[in-house]
């Protein structure tokens, strides 16, 4: 992989991170295109440069992380199915799902029909949750087990914790807010866990690459924060159903 690759991978992790649409299934996508093999290090970069995204919500929400004590709990609680779940299945996930195209694909195709099926059932009541501190620890915890379905390339992290915490009784821009802290620890656990096993096979250009990429996520990711926390208070989450749905087909037809 060259510096011009890396730039294109953190465009597109960058815009696709918090957007219902799989940014782990956009990167392996986008390798294809580029006639890149699935290495171990292109499997790793996929994972570390998702965390160069989310430091953007530390940026734009650091009172929340760091200085408010009950959306913190909330936090922690939620993180508890997927760190135990990621745990035990990292190793299962990077070496089979990460290398299949078609499990992204199918992921993408089906996950975008649950999607517009969702929103076309999905009634918000109104006592929905408005604020991230009285979210309840059960539905905390339930939206953490959400999440954990996106372990599958192309399910999307963002599109499980949002589906999830509309289910459990959340305001739409609420759970879009709570999915963006929910992914600091998830990716900086994932990072971590990643890196400590391969990096000492990453040649020092590698590092460069790697270095350049996550630079590029984290402020494409800025832009694209704001741009989502204003869309979903005009619109659903059906347009992001019917994109899913044409790239997969796509895919189908003239790529795989």
């Amino acid at each position: 992989m060259n510096l011009l690759q890396a730039i294109i991978f953190g465009i597109v992790e960058g815009i696709t991170e918090f957007l219902p649409i799989s940014s782990t299934g956009h990167l392996i996508l986008t390798a294809k295109l580029l006639q890149l093999e699935q290495t171990t290090f292109l499997k790793s970069f996929e994972i570390a440069i998702q965390f160069g995204a989310i430091l953007s919500v530390v940026v734009l929400y650091w009172k929340s992380l760091f200085v408010k004590r009950e959306v913190m709990k909330r936090i922690a609680v939620a993180f508890i199915p997927t760190g135990i779940l990621g745990l035990l299945l990292h190793g299962f996930v990077k070496q089979y799902l990460l290398s299949s195209n078609m499990t992204v694909v199918l992921s993408l195709l089906v996950g975008g029909i649950l999607l517009i099926a969702f929103e076309f059932a999905h009634n918000e009541k109104e006592d929905a949750v408005e604020d991230v501190a009285h979210l309840s620890y059960w539905r905390a915890a339930l939206i953490g087990v959400a999440q954990s379905v996106a372990m599958v390339p192309g399910v999307s992290r963002s599109a499980a914790t949002i589906v999830g915490g509309m289910l459990a009784g959340l305001k739409r821009k609420t759970i879009v807010e709570f999915s963006f802290l929910l992914a600091v620890p998830t990716m900086l656990a994932a990072t971590v866990l990643d890196l400590s096993k391969s990096y000492k096979d990453f040649s020092a250009d590698q590092f460069d690459v790697l270095a350049v990429g996550f630079i590029v996520s984290f402020f494409v990711a800025l832009v694209s924060i704001k741009w989502l926390l204003r869309y979903v208070q005009r619109n659903t989450f059906v347009s992001f159903g019917v994109y899913r749905i044409a790239v997969a087909v796509l895919f189908l037809l003239f790529v795989l």
